[in-house]
């Protein structure tokens, strides 16, 4: 089963010509260069494809993107607000190893237990929220300098000393 990663948004449309804004949280200026296609989630949990036919840099966090078969605003406009995702061998080429997104997939470990996949990264001004499936449940872990201990890389683990009680809200 092919595993996705999400890398954004697609925000507004440009022009009259079908382009898109694709605000991402790859962590660096890019132009997708060499990436052939995208997939939106129209719908909860289905990913459609997008041929990518041209895609510009419009400054570090936003992309504009002419996708394959959107040839007018007008048809360009239903993607807006939807999700980005690219296939994990994809994302891990495009996204920075520094950025926060790129902890997808991790490990986040208290005291040697293994809490869970980090599912989702999600970006707050104090802080990041770790989305991760506990025991059936989802998840919320913050990582902020109080709470994030180390990143072990080599062996995808995010090693985090979380506030007492904390983990008692979701079991």
């Amino acid at each position: 089963m092919t595993k996705y990663n999400r890398v954004g948004k697609l925000v507004a449309t440009y022009g009259l010509m079908g382009e898109l804004v694709l605000k991402h949280e790859l962590g660096k200026k890019s132009a997708l260069k060499g990436l052939e296609f995208i997939f939106v989630e129209e719908r909860k949990d289905e990913m459609l494809p997008y041929f990518i036919q041209s895609a510009k840099i419009k400054n570090d966090e936003e992309i504009y993107l002419k996708l394959e078969g959107l040839n007018a605003k007008e048809q360009a406009r239903r993607l807006v607000q939807k999700e980005v995702w690219l296939t994990e061998g994809d994302f891990n080429k495009y996204a920075s190893r520094s950025s926060a997104i790129s902890l997808l997939g991790y490990h986040l470990f208290e005291n040697n237990q293994d809490l869970g996949e980090i599912l989702e990264i999600i970006e707050q001004p104090q802080q990041l929220l770790c989305r991760i499936d506990l025991e059936g449940k989802e998840a919320l872990i913050p990582l902020h300098d109080e709470t994030l201990q180390k990143i072990d890389k080599k062996n995808r683990r995010v090693h985090v000393i979380l506030p007492e009680g904390l983990m008692d809200i979701y079991r």
